[in-house]
């Protein structure tokens, strides 16, 4: 999946498709996170803090795997 790099203290990049949002953190760790919504990636693009929207929305709400 193509990842886009982000402006976050957390989080290095982030990619969404057919409803899986890829998430690549500064650690290198590297999830997904499934039935994740074009809505709600939308917003997380929009954040103003991509770290605490994934921690708050994503997180608890989905289901993931560790790539």
């Amino acid at each position: 999946m193509r990842r886009k790099p982000v402006n976050s203290a957390s989080v290095r990049s982030i990619g969404w498709q057919d409803g899986t949002l890829e998430v690549e953190f500064v650690s290198g760790d590297v999830y997904q996170y499934f039935e994740v919504s074009e809505f709600t990636y939308a917003a997380l693009v929009r954040s103003d803090s991509i770290g605490r929207f994934i921690n708050t929305r994503i997180k608890p709400h989905h289901d993931f795997k560790e790539v």
